[in-house]
């Protein structure tokens, strides 16, 4: 009796506790926080940027799909480029069928050092066919300053050349993987800054207000103040003098629940439309209904009795079927949300082009508590 008792109060003792486990666990789930996202990924330092740099270059080794003779600019480029290697050559002999004009493109990003490799895009601006099987020879790339940053130089990565006639993509334009080399720095005193501003991509007076709550209940001391709703002014600690750089990646990392106005996005062209989460109706009945016109063309053909003096002829039935969808009317309370709105437009059979109409029509009503932006 004493073993039957003791294994009845340690299966109630485990029931019991596997109960508290599940509350526990849902309590934990309710209350974990909002979604959240870094302040490196809805912010920047400002200064801490990538650098346009641009080029003009020829390509070399095309299968007959290069320039035609008539391109000017390419047949003067490659009779320079031989009389600098010591060639002398008459321009208007050249026959420029397997070299073409390329602009090169590419993005220094910030504190780049010499030697550092970045990727260029190289883009045809001449009448070439395909750069396909191409290599870019070794050309500057300049900054808006006029200053030459990089050299970039190697086999162009086309895709989409196929056999047979057949191609795929867009043979004009290539990409060179790591081919340019970064030949000069852009001066920077980073660490020996005392003082940075810091920009929101999408600038937000409640946003940019968690985040300097943020950054100061981290630092434990007010070393950030918001500016205006697009940026905020940060004071580096004096214990983090000279160590910039940690400062900044201890504070980027931390999570922040961005605010966004209530915005509804709509694209007549595609039927697309985007609603923003804090969209929100005002009391209003909205109605619903098709009409729907079908015409059809029925051709008969009426054939004579065989042997008599009559002709065939083909004769058009039209047929007119005139459809009206039984139209549905429902109401809207007031504070409506998003997802109630989705499921109640949803249930009545809303097509996206219906849901443009109709948001135009609730903001024409003014019950639409949000940003209509059409594009």
């Amino acid at each position: 009796m004493m073993k039957g008792s003791i294994a009845m109060r340690g299966d109630f003792f485990k029931h019991t506790m596997a109960k508290a486990l599940f509350v526990a666990a849902v309590l934990s789930f309710l209350a974990a926080p909002a979604w959240s996202a870094r302040i490196k990924d809805i912010a920047a330092i400002k200064g801490v940027r990538s650098n346009q740099l641009l080029g003009y270059g020829l390509v070399v080794g095309l299968n007959g799909t290069g320039d035609k003779s008539g391109t000017a600019f390419t047949t003067q480029s490659l009779g320079n480029m031989i009389e600098r290697m010591g060639v002398h050559v008459n321009p208007t002999s050249l026959k420029p069928k397997n070299v073409a004009a390329v602009m090169i493109t590419s993005e220094m990003p910030a504190f780049s050092r010499i030697g550092s490799r970045m990727d260029v895009v190289v883009s045809s601006m001449g009448d070439a066919k395909s750069l396909a099987g191409g290599t870019l020879l070794m050309t500057p790339l300049r900054g808006v300053d006029g200053n030459v940053y990089a050299l970039a130089q190697g086999a162009l990565s086309i895709g989409g050349a196929g056999g047979n006639g057949t191609t795929k993509n867009h043979l004009l334009v290539g990409r060179i993987s790591g081919g340019a080399t970064v030949e000069k720095e852009l001066t920077n005193n980073f660490n020996d800054k005392e003082e940075l501003l810091m920009t929101l991509y999408n600038p937000d007076f409640t946003t940019v207000s968690r985040i300097v709550s943020t950054i100061n209940k981290k630092s434990k001391q007010k070393v950030a103040k918001a500016v205006d709703s697009g940026a905020l002014r940060i004071t580096v600690p004096d214990s983090m003098k000279g160590r910039v750089t940690e400062f900044i990646a201890g504070i980027e990392g931390l999570p922040i629940v961005p605010d966004n106005p209530a915005k509804v996005v709509v694209n007549e062209k595609t039927g697309t439309v985007i609603i923003g989460e804090n969209v929100s109706i005002s009391t209003v009945a909205v109605s619903h209904g098709n009409l729907t016109i079908t015409i059809r063309n029925k051709k008969e053909v009426s054939q004579p009795p065989p042997l008599s003096p009559g002709q065939t002829t083909v004769t058009a039935d039209k047929n007119v079927e005139v459809t009206e969808e039984k139209a549905h009317v429902m109401v809207l309370p007031k504070g409506t949300t998003i997802k109630d709105l989705v499921k109640a437009l949803n249930a009545i059979g809303v097509t996206p082009r219906d849901l443009i109409s109709i948001f135009q029509s609730i903001r024409a009503a003014g019950a639409l508590q949000a940003e209509l932006e059409v594009i």
